[in-house]
């Protein structure tokens, strides 16, 4: 019987052996060898010739918000740059080109552009003044607005800053144009909200980006409104019906962190909702703290001031941590898995208490919960993971010495939290299950720049010191923990690895990076994305 697809002559990573040759029959693998594949080829047999390049499984991302990124990428997009300058140049631009928009909005500046990290109101009224503008900084904790959107607010020199975030001012109180964390909600409340064919326009421009760089399954990290932005859920749900999404999406459902344990009902009727086609949401997304740019990260220790003299600051934990015990243990019980944000070493450790409490509570069930993002790890905390089954959702293409690290980070942590940071070899060494996400559209959603870093601990091509080199992956850890383990997270458990009865989920890259210099794997792209046998994307020539 012959198969309807075959890749052969070139190496196919597969776990704990070697191959040269795989064979498709309808979505599942149905042969995985070298020349004796071959035999499988009939008339009406696809032949993919690798030609030395390198077939994995397709890459899934643990931690992404495809929607919320495919939407900016139709706004004013202030990605792929640090210039200030050209952050004007564009902001000008997109207003000129849209002058039918109440409001400017878009996003993806970088707190490093500017002193402090904090872009000020004047420079967006020079550009735009007679309308509101609204723009997302590139990890989405913070926002930069223009004075008009701030009065439109009501934000003045006397408004008081929410409990969850902060607004930046200028020496007589009043807002400079930058809000932190739960302050952006202030303004972000009055933009007109996307509508839904603007967001399903948004999902099929994401998924089309994710195929191309070899991504065939993410993990939706927030499945609700977020900072005024419009919950993706029924986007999610009339492509999965339409059969317009090709690629399989888990979603994390968003804890509403002003509420408890009243609205798991809710959850729970959300979780059967939204199911259909390649689309389900089994996780609860839980943001436990903030980042370290801004002081919001959880620390056990304080932060530093310019000075290096101990804050006493040490950061927000969002959830009561007594709280959270209660609300995992609640939900482990239902079968949900848990996605937290946790950077700081606290978030984490708090984070890891809530799941041992629902272990000891519940016993052993197969929810995978995950702790994203793990900017600082206690060495006390590194082998809970292992012990309490909570994978490491790694961010690898954050552990490198890009400037917003070197100044606007390791400065004001104290202790020896800079030491502890992007612990990967140490969580590896400690057993822990890894996987990978990119958190795009904080950061590139490429996985073969992150993959660089975690080998690399720097960009590729940056020769910048490398970062806390003890950290490393080696290559084939780190495509696994891209692969397999964001698969294992994302219970997508016929996926991940190239085996037979596996769905023929897979990647093709331009060259196979294991015959290269790892100061190189950052060069590679992706051929050509499968998913379940069918052919979602492939490169120019291809």
């Amino acid at each position: 019987m012959s198969a309807d697809l075959v890749f052969t002559g070139g190496p196919v990573f597969t776990p704990g052996g070697t191959a040269s040759a795989v064979a498709v029959e309808g979505e599942l693998i149905s042969a995985v060898g070298h020349d004796e594949v071959r035999a499988l080829i009939g008339p009406k047999t696809e032949v993919v010739d690798l030609a030395g390049r390198l077939l994995l499984p397709g890459f899934q991302d643990a931690h992404v918000h495809a929607v919320f990124g495919g939407v900016e990428l139709g706004e004013c997009d202030l990605t792929g740059t640090t210039d200030p300058a050209e952050y004007q140049r564009r902001i000008r631009r997109y207003a000129e080109a849209h002058p039918e928009r109440e409001w400017i909005t878009g996003g993806g500046w970088s707190m490093e552009s500017f002193p402090g990290g904090t872009p000020t109101r004047q420079l967006l009224d020079a550009l735009v003044p007679d309308r509101p503008v609204y723009l997302v900084n590139r990890d989405h904790h913070g926002a930069w607005a223009n004075t008009r959107a701030l009065e439109l607010a009501g934000l003045t020199a006397d408004s008081q800053d929410p409990a969850d975030g902060r607004i930046e001012r200028e020496a007589d109180g009043t807002p400079s144009g930058t809000l932190q964390e739960g302050a952006t909600v202030l303004v972000a409340r009055l933009v007109p909200p996307s509508t839904p064919e603007q967001r399903l326009a948004g999902l099929l421009r994401a998924q089309r980006l994710l195929h191309s760089l070899g991504i065939t399954g993410w993990q939706d990290a927030i499945l609700g409104e977020f900072n005024g932005q419009a919950d993706p859920s029924d986007t999610y749900l009339a492509a999965a019906e339409a059969g317009t999404l090709t690629a399989r999406v888990n979603g994390a459902l968003w804890w509403d962190r002003s509420r408890g344990a009243e609205q798991i009902p809710e959850l729970v009727e959300r979780r059967a909702r939204l199911r259909a086609g390649r689309f389900r949401a089994d996780s609860v997304k839980i943001m436990q703290d903030g980042i370290t740019e801004n002081f919001t990260a959880a620390m056990t220790s304080p932060y530093l001031d310019s000075c290096g003299c101990a804050t006493a600051n040490s950061g927000l934990s969002f959830v009561d941590p007594q709280a959270l015990l209660g609300y995992v243990t609640a939900l482990d019980a239902l079968d949900f898995q848990v996605h937290f944000h946790a950077l700081g070493d606290r978030a984490v450790r708090e984070a890891l208490d809530a799941v041992e409490a629902a272990r000891r509570a519940n016993g052993w069930r197969d929810t995978r919960h995950h702790l994203a993002h793990l900017q600082v790890v206690h060495p006390q905390d590194v082998p809970r993971f292992r012990a309490l089954g909570a994978v490491a959702n790694i961010q690898p293409l954050w552990a490198a010495h890009e400037p917003q690290m070197d100044e606007l980070t390791i400065p004001f942590l104290g202790g020896d939290s800079a030491s502890w940071q992007y612990p990967f070899g140490d969580l590896l060494r400690a057993g822990a299950t890894l996987a990978c996400g990119s958190d795009w559209p904080v950061s590139s959603p490429d996985p073969l720049q992150g993959i660089h870093v975690a080998v690399n601990r720097r960009g590729h091509g940056e020769e910048r010191p490398v970062f806390l080199p003890g950290q490393r992956l080696d290559l084939a850890t780190a495509l696994t923990a891209y692969t397999a383990g964001s698969a294992h997270v994302n219970h997508h458990d016929r996926t991940g690895t190239i085996r037979v009865g596996a769905l023929a989920d897979l990647a093709v890259l331009d060259r196979d990076p294991f015959a290269g210099p790892p100061e190189q794997i950052g060069a590679t792209g992706v051929a050509r994305t499968y998913v379940g046998g069918e052919q979602v994307w492939a490169a120019p020539g291809e």
